[in-house]
């Protein structure tokens, strides 16, 4: 058989491995009763607005007192551990998964999971760009994590990075599925990263309607610079600030060189410490959302154009000729 043959068979192999993958419905959700209390926490915020570089620094932390974490990455840019492992990219369960069913070969858990000073750390990873759905990744790397017997890993926590900026579909499977206790939002004294917390919020408040468990843990305020948009927007909605980190050229520059400053003998250590004790001991508690107007309010009205007029625009400003006004939308041909 030729190389070509043989990689034809071999890629229709595939394609029926996928058919018959997609015709097998979905595993039911594990009602197992756990074999060890571990607090499965979920970390939503904007993306870009330090959920990695808190993660990192507070996993690295929880470890070095002597816990066991496992730190998931959810985000399809598959950034979560690249602080963590000095800047080295980690093989993605998504891409590993997709690599060894073309292999006709089953993943196991050293494929996918790595360790580094007592903290073990994967990323689910996300489909090529334009190629498939993020949320749908999501789903698929947390059913292969359930056949590689999640339910039964004995870990004090485990901290899943989420984007925030959505929160329907598999990016928003841990609060509509009770998947975690509790959630944890990032953001800064910014509209956008305000928003989206709100947003979170708002999801933990309607799955709580629906008879959903997963509550709001608190925030955690990072890149602050003192002007308090965030710790008012907290106090609003009712959750407690976890921690504040501010706005410093020191931490700046290490993180942007991977330097984890989460430990014992840095500087910055008291603070992650201080964080630790607060993730581990805050109650999920049921938020009170915010409405557009009352975030914006949040913020001086120059700041965010709350003075804006909203003026109606007219069919002239549209068509840029005699304003005509016609009574349906039906076609009308004009006479020759």
């Amino acid at each position: 058989m030729t190389a070509s043959a043989n990689s034809n068979e071999k890629t229709v192999q595939f394609v029926e491995r996928l058919r018959t993958e997609a015709a097998t419905p979905d595993a039911p959700v594990n009602t197992d009763a756990p074999t060890k209390e571990t607090q499965i926490i979920a970390i939503y915020g904007k993306g870009g607005i330090g959920k990695s570089f808190t993660l990192a620094n507070l996993s690295y932390m929880m470890a070095q007192q002597g816990k066991k974490v496992l730190l998931i990455g959810c985000d399809p840019k598959s950034d979560t551990t690249s602080l963590l492992f000095g800047g080295r990219a980690c093989p993605t369960i998504i891409e590993t998964s997709s690599k060894k069913k073309l292999a006709g070969e089953a993943v196991a858990i050293g494929d996918v999971c790595f360790k580094r000073d007592g903290v073990y750390a994967m990323e689910l990873g996300g489909p090529e760009v334009g190629r498939g759905c993020g949320g749908r990744g999501i789903i698929h790397g947390f059913e292969l994590l359930e056949k590689l017997g999640f339910h039964e890993w004995g870990f004090d926590y485990v901290l899943l990075d989420f984007l925030g900026d959505v929160v329907c579909g598999g990016f928003g499977l841990p609060i509509a599925r009770d998947m975690c206790q509790k959630v944890i939002v990032v953001a800064s004294n910014d509209l956008q990263s305000l928003y989206v917390a709100n947003n979170v919020c708002s999801a933990v408040e309607y799955f709580r309607k629906l008879g959903g468990n997963v509550g709001v843990a608190g925030m955690v305020i990072n890149r602050d610079d003192g002007t308090g948009e965030a710790a008012n927007f907290a106090q609003q909605v009712g959750i407690p600030v976890l921690s504040t980190i501010p706005a410093n050229e020191d931490i700046r520059r290490k993180s942007a060189s991977y330097e984890i400053i989460g430990r014992p003998d840095s500087v910055w250590g008291p603070m992650f410490a201080e964080l630790a004790e607060n993730v581990a001991t805050s109650e999920p508690m049921r938020p009170k959302p915010m409405s557009q107007e009352e975030l914006l309010g949040l913020f001086a009205a120059a700041a965010v154009g709350r003075d804006v007029v909203l003026e109606p625009a007219t069919q002239f400003d549209m068509c840029g000729k005699t304003d005509t006004t016609k009574p349906t939308l039906e076609v009308v041909y004009d006479e020759v």
